[in-house]
Formats: structure tokens, sequence, C-alpha cells
């Protein structure tokens, strides 16, 4: 990793790092900046990200797995090459169908996914 002041500029990849959020939910700050944070999330088979919501906006992408995501009152199959958009305070949330690897990006960046 590389930082200049409070932003993280490059991340090697690592098998280090991760912290659980919810059981089968695990997630690593990949890097960020002044205006934007991405994370990686490794989701396990029949995990359940309950309907929440927050002041960022989130866009992600799926590397691998599927899982059933919940967006307002929308709902989606997501499969690998699948991506999504979630407005700032839009209430969220999926089910993990397969292990699952997610790529998401949040702005603004979220103080508590910082390391």
């Amino acid at each position: 990793m590389v930082q200049t002041g409070m932003i993280r500029v490059f991340d090697h990849h690592s098998a280090t790092g991760y912290r659980e959020s919810l059981p089968g939910i695990s997630q690593k700050t990949l890097v960020h900046g002044k205006n934007t944070l991405m994370a990686e999330f490794r989701l396990q088979k029949e995990s359940v990200l309950p309907r929440h919501s927050h002041p960022h906006e989130q866009t992600g992408y799926l590397v691998s797995g599927h899982m059933t995501l919940h967006i307002g009152d929308e709902e989606a199959k997501i499969r690998p090459g699948d991506s999504w958009n979630i407005p700032s305070g839009m209430e969220h949330g999926a089910e993990v169908h397969e292990d699952s690897v997610a790529i998401e990006v949040f702005y603004p960046v979220r103080d508590d996914y910082l390391c």
C-alpha cells in the first residue's frame, strides 16, 4: 500500500486485511481518495445483507458468484459482469446464492471503512 497523506494511492493484491462486517460478509478497503473509496466484498453462499441505507452513493460490479440484489422497490439476479448503482439514502439489501466477490465504489468516502 502506498499512501499520500490521507489518500491511499496504490494497493497491491493481498489475501489479508479483510474485516467481517456481518456473518458471511467480509470487506477490505482497496484504495481511496479525497472523494471516493473502493472496497472488495467477499460474500459467502447463503449470507444475507439486510436492507439498509446510508448517505453514500454506491456503485458496484460482481466479479464472481451469484446474488439477488434489492434496490428500493427493484430486484435483480446479479451474475458476474453485472453492475449496479445505489443512490444516496436508497434502501438496499442482498441474498447471496453462491460464494461471491464484488467491487464497490462509495461517494463520499466512508470513514467507517478506513483502516
